[in-house]
């Protein structure tokens, strides 16, 4: 008995491991459609004959283990910078993928507790369960949505635009159908329900279809030319500048020049996350002669900064994103609203203090939030224009990044040097591009040590900067599109698809059951 749970177990952590391949930056999307498909058969199967429910959770939390430690590793390469963090690295190793497990033990433990007889309203019921925890694991907690299976599309352009319609939720509810359907040629009561596979990859095909028109249709469309360039920067800059007390100096200059600033050219520069080491947002003007003789009044810079409020006698931090005019005075700015546990603030920090944890990327102390995602407006000299602002880790939201359409493209700037060489910073950029096809926008990113891009907003990568490199790009023009149904309506699509599932669900076995 006890060997035969070990080989359950291999198996279902062998599973979920392999099914991290389908995500970027490998994307072997065909995985998929075994390993979901043979994690539904082990369900059904051993439903049958165990009769304690509760060794489910554990299943699913086996699947959900293999899953998450083979595709989350990377996170543990950001405690390797501070010694005082060392020791957590084989805590962060197996914590981190086994606390998202258990979102999938609870996955399969309510699919057995619920489990109707009947395959097709199982299986409704399967991708139902599974899709919804996936939506409360992006949304409790604060939310962590990372890695949802749908990002295994993220090489598929043209069948990733349909969610422009329904969002990255509802696709993801979708594609755990699609992956598990297979599963009716070994287990179904009739050849019919071998349909229900073909369906799904007609669906599919039609997706297809859909984005390839919509491709086509913005290809066609005629460019707009600004009177003005955004230009989008990629740096290299070391993460030990925030450790070994390297000089600001030396990394303005680098990012000058860099920026390559020509005095006739009016040109919004984005520089990315954090990137001044020891310097707050308002002390950036201590260092104008640096940037005398290079800059004009035809230039803006936009750059990642931390921002110090005193209130009360005590100081806050803010991850800040904010606006300069050439002689370093502030224009506008935006404080980070959704900060990254552990690494910007501590989670339940009065009991984790007095084991001496800190959060990892501020050496002061945790950050504070944001108020509100607030659009940033640039009227200033011959400047027109409104700029939605995502500091790193909020990209990876759907649905949920602005309430008003009100504004010309996003920028997302990042800090993806604390992941090294490893698979996060490409998974980090993808999300840039559902949330350019999701919005109907374009997304400019600039980034330290990861991807620097423009992405239009049928989430094509017009250009790049490559991870680890230095450089820039240009946005000189653009094509408008109609706004998106998501862009209208959010999540509310995502609500609308699970009333169908509930639907097809009851149907079924209605049906069956006469």
């Amino acid at each position: 008995m006890k060997k035969k749970i070990y080989i359950e177990s291999i198996l279902l952590i062998l599973l979920g491991l392999f099914s991290s391949l389908s995500l970027p930056p490998f994307n072997y999307i065909i995985i998929n459609f075994v390993t979901f498909s043979l994690f539904y058969i082990f369900l059904i199967r051993i439903s049958s004959t165990s009769k304690d429910k509760k060794i489910f959770f554990l299943y699913g939390w086996l699947f959900g283990f293999g899953y998450f430690v083979s595709n989350l590793y990377w996170i543990s390469l950001s405690l390797t910078f501070d010694d005082n963090f060392k020791f957590l690295i084989p805590l962060a190793i197996v914590l981190v993928p086994a606390f998202l497990a258990l979102f999938y033990g609870f996955v399969s433990f309510l699919f057995i507790i619920l489990k109707p007889k009947k395959n097709l309203s199982s299986f409704f019921l399967f991708s139902l369960i599974f899709g919804t925890i996936e939506f409360l694991r992006g949304s409790i907690f604060t939310g962590f949505p990372w890695n949802l299976i749908a990002y295994s599309f993220s090489n598929n352009i043209e069948v990733l635009n349909i969610i422009s319609f329904i969002g990255t939720y509802a696709f993801n509810l979708f594609c755990i159908s699609l992956f598990t359907s297979p599963s009716f040629f070994i287990f179904r009561d009739n050849k019919h329900e071998i349909f229900t596979f073909i369906l799904f990859l007609l669906i599919t095909l039609s997706f297809y279809v859909f984005g390839s028109q919509e491709i086509k249709k913005f290809n066609n469309l005629e460019a707009n030319k600004h009177d003005f360039k955004i230009r989008v920067i990629s740096s290299k800059i070391s993460i030990d500048r925030f450790y070994n007390d390297v000089e600001p100096i030396s990394i303005i200059e680098d990012l000058i020049k860099i920026s390559s600033p020509q005095k006739n050219e009016k040109t919004i520069f984005i520089w990315p996350e954090g990137i001044l080491p020891e310097i707050s947002k308002d002390q950036l003007q201590e260092y104008n002669w640096l940037f005398e003789n290079k800059f004009t009044d035809n230039h803006i810079l936009a750059i990642g900064v931390n921002d110090i409020i005193k209130q009360d006698q005590v100081k806050k931090y803010f991850n800040s994103f904010s606006i300069y005019d050439h002689k370093l005075e502030i224009i506008n700015s935006y404080n980070k609203v959704n900060l990254v546990p552990f690494g910007e603030f501590l989670p339940f920090e009065k009991i984790l203090k007095n084991i001496g944890l800190k959060n990892i990327t501020n050496n002061y102390q945790p950050y504070s939030r944001g108020e509100k995602r607030n659009i940033i407006e640039i009227k200033k000299f011959d400047f027109s224009i409104k700029l939605l602002p995502l500091i790193c880790y909020e990209i990876i939201y759907s649905g949920n990044i602005f309430d008003n359409r009100n504004f010309d493209f996003i920028v997302n700037i990042s800090e993806d040097g604390w992941f090294g060489q490893s698979i996060g910073p490409r998974q980090h950029f993808v999300h840039s591009v559902y949330r350019a096809i999701e919005s109907g926008k374009y997304v400019l990113r600039s980034a330290n040590n990861g991807i620097a891009a423009i992405v239009n907003p049928l989430g094509v990568i017009e250009k790049k900067v490559d991870i680890n490199q230095s450089g820039y790009v240009d946005f000189i023009e653009s094509k408008k599109v109609t706004p998106t149904i998501f862009s209208k309506y959010g999540n509310k699509i995502f609500g609308l698809m699970i009333l169908v599932y509930i639907l097809l669900i009851f149907s079924f076995n209605r049906i069956k059951n006469e």
